[in-house]
């Protein structure tokens, strides 16, 4: 007789071959908790079942991969660090080049926009010289995150998100709750899908944003992913991690701490 253990299993197998989803990559807490977010709003119970609906509803399948894909985000989430990544961006931005920034994943853009607008609104970053590239997984959350629109709501209060800013009015067109990013802000930013875990290597970033994802990865596929990054940045590019993540012991010594507490390393 199988066990619920068994029956997730079972779950987490079809999900990867019939959803192309590669659950190994996470940790089966986070995996849990999106799944069964699903099952209740379906008003199921048991993995089985779920199963079985997921094998006869597209719909549902599509909404999984939509929860399963890691989008919890915010402008300018934890204000503190972004504080500290002005002096970088100014630093970068002062060498008379182009400067190359990496968002990853970038969820539904306001990470990435959150860059755009720090260096349109601070007259010591030379917000010309920037070019960001944001990636995520997800198609649907791409589109999204090009069309730049967002809206106030019971979570996220997108005027209280835009604080740091001295007048988010210039980076913002606002229509009640609703808030559309201004094309002087989009102009910074080039959307593209890439799976960092499977995807080709980037290389010659200056800057590289990786926040707020590795706290939900099995731990077996950290190191893959920095060692992805390091290839990426350029010999003393930067790199931000979430507040609460921390580099795995393997790659300590291929980064050195410029903002400890802030989660700002440098390439060694």
């Amino acid at each position: 007789m199988s066990t619920q253990d068994d029956r997730f299993d079972d779950l987490l197998s079809y999900i990867g071959r019939e959803l192309d989803f590669e659950t190994d990559f996470y940790n089966n807490s986070y995996l849990d908790r999106r799944i069964t977010a699903r099952m209740r709003r379906t008003d199921i119970e048991e993995y089985g079942a779920y199963q079985r609906l997921l094998d006869r509803d597209d719909e549902e399948k599509d909404a999984l991969l939509d929860s399963l894909s890691i989008n919890v985000t915010g402008f300018f989430r934890n204000p503190d660090a972004w504080e500290k990544l002005r002096p970088v961006l100014r630093e970068l931005t002062d060498n008379n080049r182009r400067v190359r920034i990496w968002s990853a994943p970038c969820a539904d853009g306001r990470e990435p926009y959150s860059i755009a607008m720090l260096a349109l609104d601070d007259d010591e970053i030379a917000d010309h010289r920037i070019e960001i590239t944001a990636t995520d997984i997800n198609h649907d959350t791409l589109a999204d995150a090009r069309a730049g629109v967002y809206e106030t709501s019971q979570t996220s209060d997108i005027a209280e998100e835009l604080e740091p800013l001295d007048d988010y009015q210039l980076y913002v067109d606002q229509d009640e709750n609703q808030f559309t990013v201004k094309d002087r802000v989009k102009d910074l930013v080039s959307f593209e899908q890439h799976d960092l875990i499977r995807g080709d290597e980037k290389t010659d970033f200056d800057l590289v944003l990786c926040r707020n994802l590795l706290i939900y990865i099995d731990s077996s596929f950290k190191v893959p992913i920095f060692e992805t990054i390091r290839g990426s940045l350029r010999t003393d590019g930067y790199l931000m991690i979430g507040m609460t993540e921390t580099l795995p012991t393997e790659c300590r010594d291929d980064f050195e701490p410029v903002y400890k507490q802030q989660r700002i390393y440098r390439r060694s």
